[in-house]
């Protein structure tokens, strides 16, 4: 792999690999760390990448360990996902802009009290679009466990935001 091919991979995955150590550490400085030493990572491992999966499960892999062992030597021991709810919506009045601001940072709130292996299963299949076999392999679960996961967590922040809503 030359320079070039790695500020390729860098630009392609860069922040989806910030986003998920973000979520994982809940950290944004710690998240940028580990954006950079899991692309150290890559350039001299790329040999070891065999193809059994996809590259960005081998990626998020790589980001997950690494995220992990941060975790175990911080003193850091929760994970957030990051905002996952974006407006499509053109801006309106002041007060439209900040009800629709509260909304989301209380969803995003919800989102937060979820246990890590929902919020994860959670931030990589929307996130991410990782498909329920892709998460499974990178978590090393069954597809029948990631959806059950995945089924839960939702269900989980459909029942909170409509008791936060009442």
């Amino acid at each position: 792999m030359d320079k070039t091919e790695l500020y390729n991979l860098m630009t392609q995955y860069g922040d989806d690999v910030r986003k998920y150590a973000y979520a994982m550490t809940r950290n944004r400085e710690q998240s940028k760390d580990i954006a950079q030493e899991v692309f150290i990572k890559v350039y001299q491992n790329i040999g070891s990448f065999r193809g059994q999966s996809s590259f960005k499960t081998w990626l998020f892999t790589i980001v997950r360990n690494l995220a992990i062992n941060e975790l175990r030597s911080s003193y850091m021991r929760r994970i957030v996902l990051f905002e996952w709810v974006r407006s499509d919506r053109t801006a309106g009045s002041a007060e439209a802009v900040y009800l629709e601001e509260q909304s989301e940072k209380e969803l995003l709130d919800i989102v937060l009290g979820l246990s890590m292996k929902h919020r994860e299963v959670l931030v990589l299949h929307l996130e991410h679009g990782m498909t329920k076999a892709e998460i499974g392999q990178l978590l090393n679960l069954s597809e029948g466990t990631v959806k059950s996961r995945l089924h839960r967590a939702r269900k989980i922040v459909e029942s909170k935001w409509k008791e936060m809503k009442r």
